[in-house]
């Protein structure tokens, strides 16, 4: 008899374990959605300031067509989604054709010193922290689940159902991840 609740105990205890380890896969994959949602809600956000800045500045230099063309297409395929790796090429792509247009406005004084442009810049600067902080935020929830997954014991309860690994929001460009070299020898 005591054998019978012995066995019993055991029985319920790996149950109750097995349910805890499903409980937090199917946590950590919540967490990994709600973190690729907020880094689309700011891509939205700069996708949809995008027009108005290149209106402010088509005002000033008319004759620079390629870049408004670059933009209007990234913006396109910004607002199609894609996967986590196309969406981050798309976002690599976007902010250098945004640098790129703000190094054109380099090139008027007027626009430099009108006062919407420089709204737009500030509310683009603020949109770049938040896709930074969302992005981070994605990753570290993705590098939780990935985690999960791949330790034992939870990754049977994670293969058994189906649970996969989640792509990391990485920057496309090796060059932009290399650390800049800074020479402090004085001339």
């Amino acid at each position: 008899m005591t054998l019978g609740y012995i066995v019993l105990a055991l029985i319920v205890a790996i149950g109750g374990y097995l349910i805890f380890m499903y409980n937090g896969l199917v946590r950590n994959k919540n967490l990994v959605a709600e973190g690729w949602s907020g880094i689309d809600v700011q891509l939205k956000r700069r996708a949809d300031l995008i027009p108005n800045l290149v209106e402010t500045v088509k005002g000033y230099a008319t004759h620079e067509d390629k870049i408004f063309r670059d933009l209007a297409e990234l913006r396109a395929k910004s607002i199609a989604g894609g996967s986590v790796a196309d969406q981050s090429a798309v976002g690599q792509a976007m902010s250098a054709a945004i640098g790129r247009l703000f190094a054109i406005a380099e090139a008027y004084p007027e626009l430099k010193a009108d006062a919407n442009f420089r709204d737009l810049q500030d509310k683009l600067a603020g949109i770049e922290d938040e896709i930074q902080m969302s992005r981070r935020y994605y990753n570290g929830a993705v590098r939780n689940l990935n985690t999960m997954i791949e330790s034992f014991p939870s990754n049977f309860v994670a293969n058994a159902f189906q649970f996969a690994k989640a792509e990391f929001f990485e920057i496309g460009d090796a060059a932009q991840r290399e650390t800049p070299k800074v020479d402090f020898k004085t001339r």
